[in-house]
């Protein structure tokens, strides 16, 4: 069907007539809504029923549920501190998730969990026990404080943050909840290791790692930040020429290499102590040139320009006798101005370096880079570091004058320090500040060094193909995810997975006392493991050093003493989370299956858990074989959210004082004051409580970052009120004691069917959008409904008919059956978002009604199938044509209101006049309406509806004082017409119960009163006579109309059959 909005013409007014009746003057006849149902909610009542939609619902599906099972493995939130407006949103979309799977009947299996072990629960720990921040606690007995008190920080951040996700009314297994620090999660934790162990995956090296000074330890990419403003202090430093070895080129010895000195450029002076080799491309073309003050440099031709740019102004002169290819400066050898002249180090060719910035030659520490390590690795060079763990020179970085540089920060007077004794000895060539992306500490803010140290190392580059084939069987949501997830692992070779710290799961390796070489293996892995599960994994620290329980039989034999000790790293605690999938292994009674249904956490855990625990799930499958498709991840969908953004767009963080609690959120501190409006009080806005946070997450688009401001916080408590004022008025409708019937499609009015086929629709539309977690399409669905199929269009057409019929008639019973049906189906598609809300609303209606409902967060079957009845071709093809027929009856009637003719709908009369356009039949439309033609007026609510071809135009509507058209065109049967709408000004009276305008003029009642309501006037003549005191012609017609049913009732009664009753 087309619809095409046409003209319209004003054809005549006068002034609007007023009522001679007095409203509210049958108002005890009537059935208004009465509940104790209130307009905020009561936060006292809504905590008396918490429970039940989230600890007992959770036991009851878990016993009753018989669906599938659906799991949603939790991504530990960390365990300090209090909880931010990000882990609500995080947490509540779980909830939501879990919720909607239970609504479809399935089981759900959600363990919560924490994340307990890392530096800043240690650092809380160190500051409690008395010790200095830059101290690291090495020795057992700190070591052993630290981890005690550490514990006892984490086990109460666990509760407090326990307590506050169940106030948000998260359903889950919290009887169950497991945190990284259980003795089951070590020992599982220590088992995948071990088997990571054995296939060879872990492994010991000195190489240079991410090295936070701040927090004293190796840090893993994942946490790492790159701030892109970071400025360095820069040099342009020269080497001077001394030599050639063997392996020199032709050209190299055919040049007089004497006074020349190589130019380097480097944006860490600081590692210039480190200093091993000097590299340069194969492929580049190099100069010698002449400065004045400088002498001879080496330089590539391509940044000649960019140097004596730096120069000032000084004269630079090219020497024309010779061009050098990359390729011909090997064998050439240089001396470090810091070192003993009798040590001279190599060129080296590398195709890392670039002319995109510097001279083109790259100086080369292997101790302090990862492409000078494997360049320094290839060519025999040792990868020296003389920094230790507080970032401060020791003294093997300026041998000759170790006063010099030791015990000196790298980063702040170190660096201005080898700059300075590098210009004493005449080798800096020009120093500037350089702007540039710099790898930062998480956690600190603080920027990282590269050093190289000994640390423990799992090899990706094994698993790194099976990784990325297993994400291909992901599915991600939003999809971006994926490319995301697949450029982390793709960039990954090695994991460091040593942290030199006291709070957390050791690493279960033994060194020896003389070499100090690590062991580890998967019998003393084992070994060490079974140890741990006897005494605990504090005994790690707190047995003697030499205690032979820890070391393997087999290497103490012939020993008196024992030959290893235990070494102090712990294991990062990506680690430590990413090995949360063994928690999936048993749930109380029931074994749940791997891989979990969904993993739900931030976009940052791409890089993060989303990653660790891919791996680690990974490294442990076994090899493939014909019983299993090999390699799975641990989860079937990842779905992320962004994160959450002050007013004007930018992240919340302490520092910057922008931070929002959800508890601000739930007190309503963040809605926009109202105009002209005084709150009583500070928490004017505070009865909206957790339903305005919950339905706030709930209607944002969690895919993208999420801005928390006073307008969209707005929006949603009008939302909210709306909400409530819908179920107060559904639960007002419902008798004390009434029988509410089944309601069968076929019988119902055309509204009521409209009314059940529309929420069968939204039932249907909410399930798609949530199985698809497009939450926020799902409430801008039920949005819609509430506002525009319910209340603009099922309440209006429904308020006559519930009313002001009696409650006996069949009109009555129909509506309360339907309503009774909507107040459970929008129950149901409301619960995953607002349980408190919907068991609030279920609360009332047992004492409005007596009724129980059904347990309303989980399925029943037979709803299915009993919504599948609720539709009809014939109403899917109608209703559309009435719906656009009364729109524009709406815009028409809208004129009239501003010219002051009319003010309620019920105030007018309508014509539909067909004109067939061409000369084709109008039957196509007349019978469209003459079906329903019962239905039109309280479809359309006003008093009187007619239709007729053209020419056809009522009596009364010619006569009428005024009245207003408007054209509508409409495509019906594939013929198209054009529907002339007339409103016009209505020819009886006004009935004084029910207002609408069909009492005939010449009526001689005290005031007018319809046939209808004078059925229903006595059926209560008896129950109620104060009524007809003053209206004795009234109360006689009522009696008569009394008496007339009667009579039919008894003359269907000698029939068999059931008699119509209105009353």
């Amino acid at each position: 069907m087309s619809i095409i909005w046409k003209r319209a013409k004003h054809i005549s007014s006068s002034p609007l007539p007023k009522s001679p009746v007095s409203p509210g003057s049958w108002s005890k006849s009537l059935n208004l809504p009465k509940t104790a149902f209130p307009a905020r909610p009561i936060l006292e009542e809504q905590q008396q029923l918490l429970a039940k939609c989230t600890d007992r619902l959770y036991r009851f599906q878990q016993k009753f549920a018989q669906g599938p099972l659906f799991v949603l493995q939790d991504g530990p939130p960390y365990a300090n501190g209090s909880l931010h407006i990000g882990h609500a949103l995080n947490k509540i979309l779980k909830d939501i998730t879990c919720r909607h799977r239970l609504n479809t009947g399935q089981r759900v299996v959600f363990r919560p969990g924490w994340d307990c072990h890392g530096l800043p629960i240690e650092l809380k720990a160190m500051q409690q026990a008395g010790a200095a921040k830059q101290s690291l606690p090495k020795e057992n007995k700190s070591a052993v404080e630290t981890r005690v008190i550490a514990r006892e920080l984490a086990a109460r951040a666990v509760e407090e943050q326990r307590e506050t996700f169940k106030s948000w009314a998260i359903m889950a297994d919290w009887d169950n909840a497991w945190t990284t620090m259980d003795r089951d999660y070590e020992l599982k934790q220590m088992e995948v290791f071990r088997r990571m162990v054995a296939k060879g995956l872990i492994c010991h090296k000195k190489k240079p790692v991410h090295w936070s000074p701040s927090s004293m330890t190796a840090l893993a990419e994942a946490e790492i930040e790159y701030h892109d403003d970071h400025i360095s202090r820069a040099a342009f430093v020269k080497f001077s020429i001394v030599g050639r070895d063997s392996g020199a080129t032709a050209a190299v010895e055919g040049f007089d290499w004497a006074n020349v000195s190589a130019v380097i450029w480097t944006t860490t002076p600081w590692t210039l102590p480190a200093n091993r080799a000097i590299a340069f491309n194969s492929d580049m073309t190099y100069l010698v040139i002449k400065t004045k003050k400088h002498g001879l440099l080496l330089v590539a031709e391509s940044r000649v320009s960019h140097l004596q740019e730096l120069l000032e102004g000084e004269d630079v002169l090219v020497t024309s006798s010779r061009v050098f290819q990359g390729s011909e400066l090997s064998g050439l050898t240089y001396m470090h101005p810091l070192r003993a002249s009798s040590i001279s180090h190599p060129l080296l060719s590398a195709s890392f370096v670039s002319d995109q910035s510097g001279s083109g030659l790259v100086h080369i520490a292997p101790g302090h880079g990862s492409d000078d390590y494997k360049l320094g690795l290839a060519h025999g060079l040792e990868p020296f570091a003389p920094v230790d763990d507080r970032g401060c020179y020791t003294d093997e970085a300026y041998p000759e004058q170790p006063d010099a540089l030791s015990g000196q920060a790298v980063l702040n007077e170190g660096n201005d320090s080898v700059l300075a004794l590098l210009k004493a000895q005449n080798a800096i060539v020009a120093v500037h500040e350089y702007r540039h992306k710099y790898p930062y500490d998480w956690r600190s803010k603080t920027p990282l060094i590269e050093r190289a140290t000994g640390q423990w190392f799992a090899d990706i580059s094994n698993i790194r193909d099976d990784a990325l084939k297993a994400i291909e069987d992901v599915k991600f949501v939003p999809v971006s995810g994926k490319e995301r997830l697949l450029s982390f692992v793709r960039g990954r070779t090695e994991w460091c997975i040593s942290r030199q710290r006291a709070w957390g799961l050791p690493i279960p390796a033994l060194y020896h006392c003389e070499t100090g070489k690590p062991l580890l293996t998967d019998s003393s892995v084992a070994h060490i493991a079974s140890v741990i599960e006897d005494r605990g994994v504090d005994a790690w620290w707190t047995d003697d050093e030499f205690d032979p329980a820890w070391i393997p039989a087999s290497l103490l034999d012939g020993h008196s003493t024992p030959q290893y000790r235990r070494g102090r790293d712990t294991l990062d605690v990506w680690f430590d989370s990413g090995t949360s999938w063994t928690q999936m292994s048993t749930n109380g009674e029931h074994q749940v299956p791997q891989p979990a249904d969904i993993y739900l956490e931030g976009t940052d855990q791409h890089r993060g858990w989303f990653q660790s625990s891919l791996l680690i799930y990974i490294a442990t499958q076994s090899p493939v074989d014909n019983s299993r498709s090999l390699p799975t991840a641990p989860y079937k969908t990842l779905v992320t959210h962004g994160f959450t953004l002050d007013s004007t767009g930018r992240k919340m963080s302490k520092s910057e004082g922008n931070v929002i609690s959800p508890g601000e959120i739930m007190n309503g501190s963040l809605l926009p004051k109202r105009s002209g409006r005084t709150p009583r009080s500070t928490d004017f806005y505070a009865s909206m409580g957790l339903d305005i946070l919950r339905w706030w997450i709930a209607s944002v688009d969690y895919t993208k970052d999420v801005v928390v401001n006073p307008e969209v916080q707005g929006n949603t408590y009008n939302s909210l009120v709306k909400l409530r004022l819908t179920f107060k008025f559904l639960i007002g409708l419902q008798k004390p004691a009434f029988q509410v019937p089944t309601p069968v499609f076929e019988r119902l009015c055309l509204a009521d069917q409209i009314a059940l086929s529309q929420i069968r629709e939204l039932s249907q539309q909410v399930r798609r959008h949530c199985d698809e977690f497009e939450y926020y399409k799902a409430v801008a669905a039920i949005h819609y409904y509430v506002n525009v199929n319910l209340s603009a269009f099922y309440f209006e057409t429904l308020k006559d008919r519930f009313y002001a019929d009696a409650i006996g008639s069949k009109s009555f019973k129909d509506s309360v059956a339907v309503c009774w049906q909507i107040f459970l189906q929008l129950s149901h598609v409301l619960y995953p978002f607002v349980p408190l809300f919907v068991e609030e609303c279920a609360h009332h209606m047992h004492q409005q009604t007596g009724m129980e409902c059904a347990p309303l967060g989980w399925t029943n079957p037979k709803w299915d199938d009993r919504m599948s009845g609720w539709t009809s071709a014939a109403v899917e093809k109608d209703a559309p044509i009435l719906f656009a027929i009364n729109a524009e009856i709406k815009t028409v009637q809208e004129k009239a209101r501003i010219s002051k003719e009319m003010g309620s709908s019920l105030q007018s009369y309508v014509h539909l006049e067909i004109d067939t356009m061409g000369g084709e039949s109008a039957g196509a439309t007349e019978g469209l309406l003459a079906k329903y033609a019962t239905d039109l007026d309280n479809l359309f609510v006003v008093s009187k509806v007619s239709f007729g071809a053209s020419q056809e135009l009522p009596q009364d509507l010619q006569e009428s004082k005024w009245h207003h058209t408007h054209d509508l065109d409409i495509t019906i049967e594939g013929v198209k017409q054009r529907i002339t709408i007339h409103v016009y000004e209505p020819s009886e009276e006004k009935c004084s119960r029910c207002w609408k305008y069909i009492v005939p003029q010449e009526t001689d009642l005290e005031e007018p009163v319809c046939n209808r309501c004078l059925q229903v006037l006595g059926g209560i003549i008896d129950e109620k006579p104060a009524l007809f005191e003053d209206r004795p012609k009234i109360q006689e017609a009522s009696a008569a109309c009394k008496e007339q049913q009667r009579a039919a009732d008894s003359k269907a009664t000698d029939k068999g059959q059931k008699a119509y009753n209105v009353y």
